[in-house]
């Protein structure tokens, strides 16, 4: 009976043992679910900072981009205009210089 005891007793303490070592591995795997846990978090944290960083640097470039349209075709309105005074300055001293010419003939004769 004694044997009995003795082989019930190693059983009892390899047993204690498996479940002491499973134990052991689920304190370790739940330190590193744990862990990887905290890096998801920090991960989505800065992905919502960054979406929002993007959206802010989206809604700025929009209005850059129309801010320069609107000086492109406030530069191509006043080159235009200003390309009709040159036309318009030389057709004045055109016409000025042949006045100028034809009074000067009369004045002459």
């Amino acid at each position: 009976m004694s044997q009995q005891g003795a082989a019930l007793q190693n059983y009892n303490n390899e047993l204690v043992k498996c479940i002491e070592d499973l134990c052991a591995k689920r304190d370790e795997l739940q330190r590193q679910i744990l862990i990887e846990e905290e890096d998801k978090h920090k991960i989505e944290n800065e992905i919502r900072l960054s979406s929002e960083k993007l959206a802010k640097i989206n809604e700025n470039l929009a209005k850059k981009i129309t801010a320069r349209t609107e000086f492109d075709r406030t530069i191509s309105e006043t080159e235009a205009a200003y390309m009709k005074i040159l036309e318009s300055s030389q057709t004045l001293l055109n016409v000025l210089k042949r006045e100028s010419h034809s009074l000067r003939t009369k004045v002459d004769e």
